[in-house]
């Protein structure tokens, strides 16, 4: 009867904080382009998480703005613009091809080159290498009798 007493007091603080689950916006076409939006939006203090995804303050905050801005019957561009506005390209999931994230596209392709290129030449030196290695006739007769089995090793 106690361990029945003390796991309820054990448990009493939990009940506490409990919290009922929070309910979907009233319309629910404003809860689908939230979620779309979302989708397309990056959590600003998560690594490569999407709005959608992510349970950071921030991103119910941002996520919170988003439906106040569809309330206000605002476009999805004209939402996307304004959080780019104020946040920049960051926010963007797939971040524009621009001046700005040039490198952000195209630095996974030139990493690729200049590690096959290093490959490369890499092979070709231990190439040159093992063809620079010359024997003299008499090495040769050793290796070709060793390799016929005939002879033994000095």
């Amino acid at each position: 009867m106690r361990w029945l007493a003390l796991t309820m007091m054990l448990l009493m603080p939990g009940l506490v904080w409990a919290q009922e689950a929070k309910p979907l916006a009233e319309d629910p076409v404003a809860e689908a382009r939230l979620k779309r939006l979302a989708i397309e939006l990056r959590c600003l203090v998560c690594q490569n998480q999407t709005l959608a995804d992510s349970n950071a303050p921030l991103a119910e905050d941002l996520r919170r703005e988003v439906r106040e801005m569809i309330a206000k019957d605002m476009s999805d561009k004209d939402i996307i613009d304004f959080l780019v506005a104020r946040y920049g390209d960051f926010v963007l999931y797939r971040p524009p091809l621009k001046a700005t994230t040039a490198l952000l596209w195209i630095g996974p392709f030139l990493l690729l080159f200049a590690c096959a290129t290093a490959l490369v030449l890499a092979l070709r030196r231990r190439q040159k290498k093992l063809g620079d290695v010359a024997l003299s006739d008499e090495e040769r007769h050793l290796v070709a009798k060793m390799l016929s089995g005939g002879g033994k090793r000095p």
